[in-house]
């Protein structure tokens, strides 16, 4: 078992975090069995209503008795703060705040319902404000994850973030999807690992099978940074960019963002003809360049189990054998 100050702090038994993908993309069956695996699970509970993440939250309640989180993308969904700590998680996550939201206030607000606070950054800069606010984890994303990102590599800003805010418990994240990920974001001075678009692949995520299989067809080099999807929603993600996968969609429109901000509306209408005619290479899909890692869609709980496993493999026998106390002759 690997005990790090995240599993001492959050009464958890693996330093491994589901992340909370927005619009009930982890539901509370993944984050459930996440959880009862012996990771964290983080309902994304972002542009939902407080019904909804209800029920998520009830459902995860029923797998397991174990500490879960919820996580809210501060920008837009600051309305739903109440309801969740009001559901009384073990963790509030947030990520991409507005420049005039008030983290301290909003971190006071979880730590008054004894609620621990987990903030994502994607900057160094980010970082020592979350630190500042009260944040109980910080979350440091490199830009090879998937969905919303910064430009920042992994292995640059998580060990950035370590050494400023320390002795804050660092999780790092963006392009980890196995223990070999987890064993490198350990010797970076994390203490613990965050992973998005492994736990998109996985039997209980409730997006669409094909979905999944897409993630498991990528080599990783088929993901791009691009604003198209922002200029699709119309949504402000403060600081973010979008890595997806570089689909027929996403090709049609590189380039041509202002014309498709105008023609939202028509182009919504094509996105869903083409879901309902089975065109499985005209859509967005939000996906990190660890896909290229990721060759089969699994239990929830056998990823955290698996990824575990390596990671102590690693950490036990493969590091450990490099080193000798004899010094290196020419």
């Amino acid at each position: 078992m690997i005990r790090t100050a995240f599993t001492r702090l959050m009464g958890v038994d693996h330093p491994v975090v589901s992340a909370g993908m927005g619009a009930g993309n982890t539901d509370g069956e993944l984050v459930g069995r996440v959880s009862e695996a012996g990771g964290l699970g983080l309902i994304g509970a972002s542009f939902l209503d407080a019904h909804e993440v209800a029920e998520m939250i009830n459902r995860a309640r029923e797998i397991t008795s174990n500490p879960f989180g919820v996580n809210l993308l501060l920008f837009s969904n600051e309305h739903l703060l109440e309801g969740v700590l009001g559901a009384n998680p073990s963790v509030l996550s947030t990520a991409w705040p507005r420049a005039d939201q008030d983290l301290k206030s909003i971190f006071a607000k979880a730590h008054d319902r004894g609620v621990k606070v987990m903030h994502m950054v994607p900057t160094l800069d980010d970082a020592k404000k979350s630190a500042e606010a009260g944040a109980d984890v910080i979350v440091a994303q490199g830009t090879e994850g998937g969905g919303h990102i910064g430009l920042m590599g992994t292995t640059v800003i998580v060990r950035q973030v370590v050494k400023a805010v320390a002795p804050l418990p660092v999780l790092a994240a963006g392009g980890i999807a196995d223990g070999a990920g987890l064993a490198a974001a350990l010797a970076l001075g994390a203490q613990g690992a965050l992973l998005g678009t492994r736990f998109y692949a996985t039997t209980e995520c409730p997006s669409p099978a094909a979905w999944k299989q897409a993630i498991v067809a990528s080599d990783g080099h088929d993901t791009i940074v691009t604003s198209v999807p922002e200029s699709l929603t119309g949504r402000d993600w403060p600081g973010a960019w979008s890595r997806v996968l570089r689909t027929r969609f996403i090709e049609e429109w590189l380039g041509r963002e202002p014309e498709l901000r105008r023609r939202r509306g028509e182009v919504w209408s094509a996105l869903e003809r083409a879901e309902a005619e089975g065109q499985l290479d005209y859509r967005i899909n939000h996906v990190g360049q660890c896909a290229g890692l990721i060759d089969a869609i699994l239990p929830a709980g056998d990823v955290v189990r698996q990824i575990v496993a390596e990671a102590e493999d690693i950490l036990r026998k493969t590091l450990p054998a490099m080193v000798t106390a004899d010094p290196i002759r020419a």
